[in-house]
């Protein structure tokens, strides 16, 4: 086997970025890039500050989000993922996802780019497009969580100019994978773990993301945990800070250079701990390549925590992301698939 050019040799914290020159489109972008590019190679998180979302419109987020988790199931189930459909979209309740084939505690919503009954996508029946489904009874949360989607959109295109920049590409290289990006946001409320059985009961178990890019908002209780070589560190945290890590795909791209990396949450809290993932993935259709990068790159499937090659995937991500689907909803396989 070929060695691999960057090895995790295990860290101890999670660098934290300030994106602004990234943001502003100056000279300072190249730095910001560099910085990106470290924290790819090293943990594959990375904090950004400096990114100008409005944190008004955050405190609109977590505010609804918290009323309506704070609501009966039964009302909760009036939005459920079954009425969802091929869009999957929706309300799951604690238990119902799946990490490792283990029901993860937490309870969630699924959203994604809205769109109508007449959109070319939807009319074609393609799966993961379509209008979500918000709750009536909260006034403001559909138009705050679609500001928020929109704002989260542009900043996934800011970054991969950054990471393009970071490889040495054009910074409008990714642009061909993400014109149209597939994007999905989650809710997850993980409610306090008060049976506490053994530490093998996970609000999620250990994973990497499978797509390109998340961009993570999470609330002042912690319990994200990031797996190093020389153990798992938390990843508390940081008032006005969102958390970003690669995924598979993008460790794909990059012939494993850029490594996605085991990740966990637990709610050591006795309060209900909120979070909001945002995935910035690329368009549906897209047949996702490889980038000549001029390096080696061994097959690491013994390394990896689900024992997957990443990198023998062929076709497009839609047909790679569906692959995923029945392993964390198996009951929608059918609607999905």
């Amino acid at each position: 086997m070929q060695s691999r050019e960057v090895v995790n040799e295990g860290f101890s914290q999670i660098p934290i970025i300030d994106i602004s020159g990234l943001v502003s489109g100056g000279d300072e972008r190249y730095s910001v890039a560099s910085q990106i590019g470290k924290a790819c190679r090293e943990s594959g998180f990375f904090y950004i500050v400096g990114h100008g979302v409005n944190e008004r419109l955050q405190k609109s987020l977590e505010e609804f989000s918290r009323q309506f988790f704070a609501q009966d199931l039964e009302t909760k189930l009036k939005i459920r993922m079954a009425l969802g459909g091929r869009a999957w979209r929706g309300y799951f309740p604690v238990g119902s996802e799946l990490t490792s084939g283990k029901p993860d505690l937490k309870e969630g919503i699924y959203f994604g780019a809205e769109l109508g009954e007449e959109h070319p996508l939807v009319k074609a029946g393609v799966p993961m497009h379509g209008c979500n489904l918000f709750p009536t009874s909260i006034p403001h949360f559909r138009e705050t969580v679609l500001e928020y989607m929109e704002v989260m959109t542009q900043l996934g295109h800011i970054l991969m100019t950054g990471i393009a920049l970071s490889l040495g590409l054009e910074e409008s290289y990714f642009v061909r994978y993400t014109s149209n990006p597939l994007i999905l946001f989650r809710i997850f409320n993980y409610p306090p773990d008060t049976v506490r059985l053994d530490d093998e009961r996970w609000g999620v178990g250990e994973h990497t993301d499978y797509g390109v890019l998340t961009i993570l908002k999470q609330d002042n209780l912690g319990g994200l945990q990031i797996k190093s070589n020389s153990g798992w560190i938390a990843a508390p945290p940081i008032p006005g800070a969102f958390v970003c890590n690669i995924g598979d795909m993008l460790d794909r791209m990059t012939r494993g250079l850029y490594r996605s990396t085991p990740h966990r949450v637990q709610n050591f809290s006795e309060k209900n701990r909120f979070s909001f993932p945002f995935f910035f993935d690329p368009n549906f259709d897209a047949e996702v390549k490889p980038i000549d990068l001029g390096k080696a790159i061994n097959d690491d499937r013994e390394e990896r925590w689900d024992g997957a090659n990443i990198y023998n995937f062929c076709g497009t991500y839609g047909d790679y992301v569906l692959g995923k689907v029945s392993k964390v909803f198996p009951e929608l396989q059918r609607e999905v698939l």
